[in-house]
């Protein structure tokens, strides 16, 4: 990541933020972080800060396209090149499968589907301005789930996302093949994020790993860093799952 500049879509906490924090190990030197919740922007901002890096910060709303793309434009204008994108905002409901409301099925697809289409074009018009073959010209990782992979009556609507989320992936990654774009995705299992420690997952994640516990965020951002770095030159519209043997048993 030494030198990078890399944009991170709900990068104020959770998987988002542990992979800004890990990017700056790596070197990267500019962080951009989208994110709807103004006040944890503001301290990931002062927290990436400290670390090193040049930050740059956008609230908004991803559903949208006017105000997704000049999120993104209003973050490249700080940073200048913009050379990864990493999409790890999403929204985790659960209900059982019979009475998923409109209202639900409307939020998780606004988000999770619609959000993550939003700033990859905002990126791949961005990154549409510095091809240069044979470098590579920018990098797409998209957080999926295994979720995606298996059956789960009891959040059906958001493994449809995620499912969606790897059929855009390969799309992109062939549109964007010619322009020496690569775009790919990591399906993580359930880790042990605040947020399910709260709600007392983390029981239920350690029982479905064939490790017997649920991993850590940056043990899942270790994978994001690596398709967004300059060691990946290759791989496109692939998908990367990391599930600690949960997709297997």
């Amino acid at each position: 990541m030494k030198d990078q500049t890399v944009v991170i879509v709900g990068g104020a906490s959770g998987l988002g933020l542990a992979t800004a924090r890990l990017m700056i190990a790596r070197g990267a030197a500019g962080i951009g972080l989208i994110d709807r919740n103004a006040g944890l922007l503001e301290a990931a901002a002062a927290e990436l800060s400290a670390l090193g890096a040049t930050v740059a910060t956008a609230a908004a709303d991803i559903s949208r396209a006017e105000t997704a793309h000049p999120a993104f434009e209003a973050v490249a204008a700080t940073l200048g090149r913009i050379h990864a994108l990493v999409n790890s905002a999403a929204i985790y409901p659960r209900a059982p499968i019979l009475d998923i409301t409109d209202d639900e099925w409307d939020l998780e697809n606004a988000i999770n589907i619609k959000g993550t289409y939003h700033m990859m074009v905002a990126a791949v018009r961005h990154m549409r301005r510095h091809v240069a073959p044979p470098a590579v010209t920018g990098r797409i990782v998209n957080v999926t789930s295994v979720d995606a992979f298996k059956a789960h009556p009891q959040n059906a609507h958001y493994a449809a996302t995620k499912a969606a989320v790897v059929s855009l992936t390969k799309s992109f990654a062939q549109e964007c093949a010619k322009d020496q774009i690569l775009v790919n995705s990591v399906a993580p299992a359930g880790f042990a994020t605040e947020r399910a420690k709260e709600l007392g997952f983390l029981p239920e994640l350690a029982r479905a790993s064939a490790l017997g516990r649920a991993a850590e965020p940056a043990e899942m951002a270790e994978w994001i860093v690596m398709m967004a770095s300059s060691r990946n030159t290759y791989a496109t519209g692939e998908n990367v799952v990391v599930s600690g043997g949960y997709i297997y048993v």
